[in-house]
C-alpha cells in the first residue's frame, strides 16, 4: 500500500514545539498582556471600539450587554461570551479601575467577590472617560488590520488621549509571562507626562515628583518609598499595602477596631471570615465580634474587642496574619513594539508620549487633506456664484449631468470635483447670502489648513497641542488621590502578652509524657481526686503557672522540649493530658520525661547541669534553648549522648553567679564532690566532659548541687531497702573526673548498692517503692545521721517487699 500525497512525517517534539511555540506568541501578543501605548488587551480594545462603532456611548440610554457582547463576539473577539462579558464587567467595577471604562445597570459583582448578574439582566454603555480613548479614530490616527474572518476591519490600538496604562493599571497571565501594573491618579499621570515632554532627559526622581507612587481604587496606605523607586527603574518591586483602620472606644472600657479601606484586589468577605476564624479557633484571643457594616454608604469593617485587650496589638497580629496588610507586587510587563517587555515608569510614559505624537500627526494629516478637498470644492462654489447666470446657461444648454459637468470644465476651468459639486447644488443655495457663507467657510479653512500645516511642520507645535489635549482631560476628569503613601515599612511586632490574656492556671506533666492545663476552679473541685494516669506513669510535676509563662522540658534521651503554657491543652484537672507524641513525632518509645522547668523570662545568668548515667556532665546557658521555629513538632538536643545506653539521670537549673558544688553518687557507693567551676559552660549540642572515673559496671545514680559552704545532709537509700542520712563535709572535696570515696561500707555478701541519693530539704517526705509494691514513707528529720562507713538501718524488709524498685520525693505543704 503506497504512501498517501501529502502527509509529512513529523516527531512529536516538533510539532509540540511548533504549535506551542504559535500558541504562546498568540497567548502573549493578543490576548494577556497590555498594550503599552493605551493600556489595553486585545478583548477591552474590542469592547471599546464595538461599542463606540453602534452608538453606545455615554450620552446615548444604556444598551443590553447581550448585545454588546452578541457584537463583539460576532465581528472583532473569537472567544466565548463569558470571558467577553467579564473583562467588559470589570471595565465597570469602581474597585478595579481607579476610572472605569464603562458605566453598567444592574449587578455588576462586588468586593465580595460575588458574580455579576448575567449579561441579559445588566444594561452597559461606555463611560465619558473611555471617550476620550476612542477620540480621533475615524480619522485615520491608528492603524487598522482585518478581523478573524476578514469582513471587518478593528483597531491595533485606541488613540487613547490620556496614558490608561497607568491609570488603570493591568494585571494578567500569558505564556511565560505575567504583569502587574497598579492603578494612579489620572491627574499626577498626566502631569508627569507633560513634564516630561517638557523634559526628555527627566531623571525618575523628578517624575516621582509628580507620579509619587500609584493610586488604587480601594484606597488604603502603601508602604516603602525606596521600594517604590526601583519598582519604577525596572518595572519590578514589591511595596506594601495595608487597610486604613482606627481604634475607637466603646462603653464599659472596650475598644473596637474599624476599618474603611482596605488593600486593592482584596475580597472583603474572605478578610472577615478570616478574622473571624482567628477567634473562633481561639488562635487569637480578645475578639469578641467581627462584624462586615459596609452599605452603599462605603465599606466598613468592625473588629470588637474585648475589655482591656490591647487594641494595637490585635491589629499587628490581624496586618500581619490576614490581608488586612499585604505584599503587593510591582511586575511591569507590556507589549512595546510587539514584544512583550518590562518596563519602567520612564519608559511607559516615553512609549505613551510616542503614540500620541503619531497619532496627532495622522490626524493633523487627516484633517489637512480634508480642509484642503474642502476648500476647493468652497472655491469654486464662490467662482460659480460671481458668474451664476452663464454657468445655469451652459447647464440648461447640457444634455445631461456629464455633459454640464464636461462643459463647466471646458468653459470656466472649473476642476471636475468643483464642477461635480456646482452640478450636485440645490436651487435654495443660489440665494444671495450663501456667498457670505462660502466666502467665512473659506476664511476658517485658510486658518485651519495653516494651523495643521504649522503644527505638522513643527514639532514644539505639535507637542503644545499633545500637551493642552493633556490639559483638557485633566481639567474634566480629574479627582484626589485615594491612596495615602508613607515613606518607611512599619515593622510589625507582636508580643504573646498582646494576643493570650493571662490567666493563673495548673498545669501537670507526668514522666511518660502527658501534659495539660487546668483553669483554677476546676483544680479546686477536683484536687483531692488522683489524676488519671497509667500505673507505670507518675506525677513530675504540679503548679500554678501563668497563661503568659513557658516551660523547658528535659527528657532522659537528651532532649529539650518547649511549650508556652498557653498553648498547653486545656482540660479538667483529673482529667489525663494530651501526650507529646501527638504533635512530636521524634521522641523514643520509651523516653521519660525527668525535669519541668517554668520561666516566664529568659534570664542570661541562668544555665542548665546535665550529669549522665555514664558519668558525663555539662553546663548550658538557658538562653541556648531560646524558642525555636519547629518547637512545635520538633525537641531540641540539650546534650549529645555518645551511646544508646547513656540518658541523663539529673536536670537542674541553677543561677550562674553564684558558687556551687555538686556531688555525684554512683550506685557501687562512691561519692565524688568538688566545685562545679571545673565544669565548662558549652553548647546546647555538645556532650560536655568526663564528671566521675567510673568502674566497668558502675553508673551515676544521683547527682546533688549544693551551695558552696552549705551544711547540707543527703539520705541514702539501697536496693536491700537501707536508709542512711549523712553529711556533705563528710566527704573531701576532690577534683572532677576523679573516682570518688566510698559512701557505704562494702559487703562480701549480699553489698548494698545505692538505689538513690536525696539533698535533704524542708517538709521534705521519701518515698520508697518496693518490687512488691509496697509504698514506704520515710522522714528524714527522723534518721540518725551517720558516718560514711556507716551502711544505715533497714526500713524494708528485703525477704518479704523485695528490693526497692523506685525512690520518689514529696513536698508536705
Amino acid at each position: 500500500m503506497s504512501e498517501r500525497q501529502g502527509i509529512q512525517k513529523l516527531t512529536l517534539e516538533e510539532i509540540m514545539g511548533d504549535r506551542f511555540g504559535r500558541y504562546s506568541k498568540y497567548i502573549i501578543q493578543d490576548r494577556a498582556l497590555p498594550d503599552i501605548r493605551d493600556g489595553l488587551k486585545p478583548v477591552q480594545r474590542r469592547i471599546l471600539f464595538s461599542m463606540n462603532k453602534d452608538g453606545n456611548t455615554f450620552e446615548k440610554a444604556f444598551r443590553k450587554s447581550a448585545k454588546s457582547v452578541g457584537n463583539i463576539m460576532g465581528n472583532y473577539h473569537p472567544h466565548g461570551d463569558s470571558s467577553i462579558y467579564e473583562a467588559m464587567v470589570r471595565m465597570s467595577q469602581d474597585w478595579k479601575l481607579r476610572n472605569p471604562l464603562i458605566e453598567m445597570h444592574g449587578n455588576n459583582g462586588s468586593m465580595d467577590g460575588d458574580p455579576p448578574a448575567a449579561m441579559r439582566y445588566t444594561e452597559a454603555r461606555l463611560s465619558e472617560l473611555s471617550g476620550e480613548l476612542l477620540t480621533d479614530i475615524e480619522k485615520e490616527t491608528v492603524d487598522f488590520v482585518w478581523n478573524f474572518d476578514d469582513t471587518e476591519k478593528e483597531p491595533t490600538v485606541l488613540p487613547a488621549k490620556f496614558p490608561n496604562l497607568l491609570v488603570n493599571g493591568s494585571t494578567g497571565i500569558s505564556a511565560g509571562y505575567a504583569t502587574e501594573i497598579p492603578t494612579h491618579n489620572l491627574a499626577e499621570v498626566i502631569d508627569g507626562t507633560i513634564y516630561l515632554i517638557d523634559n526628555p532627559n527627566a531623571s525618575l526622581d523628578k517624575l516621582m515628583q509628580f507620579i509619587p507612587g500609584p493610586d488604587f481604587p480601594t484606597g488604603a496606605i502603601l508602604q516603602g518609598k525606596k521600594e517604590l523607586k526601583k519598582a519604577y527603574e525596572t518595572g519590578k518591586g514589591k511595596v506594601i499595602l495595608r487597610s486604613k483602620t482606627s481604634i475607637e472606644p466603646l462603653k464599659a472600657g472596650r475598644e473596637q477596631i474599624v476599618i474603611t479601606e482596605i488593600p486593592y484586589e482584596v475580597n472583603k468577605a474572605v478578610l472577615v471570615k478570616k478574622m473571624d476564624e482567628l477567634r473562633l479557633s481561639r488562635k487569637l484571643e480578645g475578639i469578641s465580634e467581627v462584624r462586615d457594616e459596609s452599605d452603599r454608604t462605603g465599606l466598613r469593617i468592625v473588629v470588637e474587642l474585648k475589655k482591656e485587650v490591647d487594641a494595637t496589638g490585635i491589629l499587628n497580629y490581624l496586618f500581619k496574619n490576614t490581608d488586612l496588610q499585604i505584599n503587593y507586587n510591582f511586575n511591569m510587563v507590556a507589549i512595546h513594539n510587539l514584544r512583550p517587555e518590562q518596563v519602567g515608569l520612564k519608559a511607559i510614559l516615553g512609549a505613551y508620549v510616542e503614540h500620541r505624537r503619531d497619532v496627532i500627526k495622522k490626524r493633523s494629516e487627516f484633517e489637512l487633506k480634508k480642509a484642503k478637498n474642502r476648500q476647493h470644492i468652497v472655491g469654486g462654489l464662490i467662482k460659480a456664484l460671481s458668474i451664476l447666470d452663464q454657468v445655469i446657461a451652459t447647464i440648461r444648454g447640457s444634455k445631461d449631468k456629464k455633459d454640464a459637468k464636461m462643459n463647466l470644465v471646458k468653459e470656466y476651468a472649473f476642476t471636475e470635483e468643483q464642477a461635480e459639486a456646482i452640478v450636485s447644488l440645490q436651487l435654495y443655495r443660489l440665494t444671495n447670502t450663501d456667498i457670505t457663507a462660502l466666502e467665512k467657510e473659506n476664511k476658517e479653512l485658510s486658518e485651519l489648513i495653516e494651523k495643521l500645516t504649522l503644527i505638522l511642520s513643527n514639532e514644539k507645535e505639535l507637542l503644545n497641542v499633545l500637551k493642552t489635549e493633556l490639559r483638557e482631560v485633566k481639567k474634566q476628569y480629574k479627582s484626589p488621590r485615594l491612596t495615602k503613601l508613607e515613606e518607611e515599612i512599619e515593622e510589625i511586632t507582636i508580643e504573646t502578652a498582646v494576643l493570650i490574656p493571662q490567666e493563673e492556671v495548673m498545669v501537670s506533666i507526668t514522666k511518660e509524657g502527658y501534659i495539660k492545663r487546668s483553669s483554677l476552679r476546676s483544680y479546686s473541685a477536683s484536687k483531692d481526686d488522683a489524676i488519671e494516669m497509667k500505673e507505670t506513669d507518675s506525677l513530675l510535676f504540679s503548679g500554678q503557672l501563668n497563661t503568659h509563662d513557658h516551660l523547658l522540658i528535659v527528657t532522659n534521651k537528651g532532649n529539650m522540649i518547649y511549650r508556652p503554657v498557653h498553648e498547653l491543652t486545656d482540660k479538667k484537672w483529673k482529667d489525663v493530658g494530651e501526650h507529646f507524641s501527638l504533635s512530636i513525632t521524634t521522641l523514643e518509645a520509651n523516653e521519660k520525661m525527668i525535669g519541668v522547668f517554668p520561666y516566664s523570662e529568659i534570664d542570661e545568668n541562668k544555665q542548665f547541669v546535665f550529669v549522665t548515667k555514664e558519668g558525663m556532665i555539662k553546663r548550658t546557658l538557658i538562653s541556648d534553648f531560646n524558642v525555636w521555629r519547629t518547637y512545635k513538632s520538633r525537641p531540641t538536643a540539650c546534650i549529645k549522648l555518645k551511646t544508646d545506653t547513656d540518658e541523663i539521670v539529673s536536670a537542674e537549673l541553677i543561677d550562674g553567679t553564684q558558687n556551687k558544688d555538686i556531688l555525684l553518687v554512683t550506685n557501687m557507693a562512691f561519692g565524688l564532690f568538688y566545685d562545679l567551676e571545673e565544669v565548662p559552660v558549652v553548647g546546647a549540642k555538645a556532650s560536655g566532659v568526663k564528671a566521675i572515673n567510673l568502674k566497668n559496671t558502675d553508673y551515676v545514680v544521683s547527682a546533688v548541687l549544693l551551695n558552696r559552704n552549705e551544711d547540707a545532709s543527703i539520705t541514702i537509700i539501697t536496693q536491700r531497702g537501707s536508709v542512711k542520712k549523712m553529711r556533705v563535709n563528710e566527704l573531701s572535696k576532690l577534683g572532677r573526673a576523679k573516682r570518688g570515696l566510698m559512701v557505704l561500707r562494702e559487703l562480701k555478701s549480699n553489698p548494698h548498692r545505692v538505689a538513690a541519693a536525696i539533698k535533704n530539704c524542708e517538709n521534705q517526705m521519701i518515698d520508697i517503692e518496693t518490687t512488691s509494691n509496697n509504698v514506704y514513707r520515710v522522714d528524714f528529720n527522723e534518721l540518725p545521721t551517720n558516718d560514711r562507713q556507716s551502711n544505715g538501718s533497714f526500713v524494708i524488709d528485703e525477704k518479704v517487699d523485695g528490693a526497692v524498685e523506685s525512690v520518689s520525693v514529696e513536698i508536705i505543704e
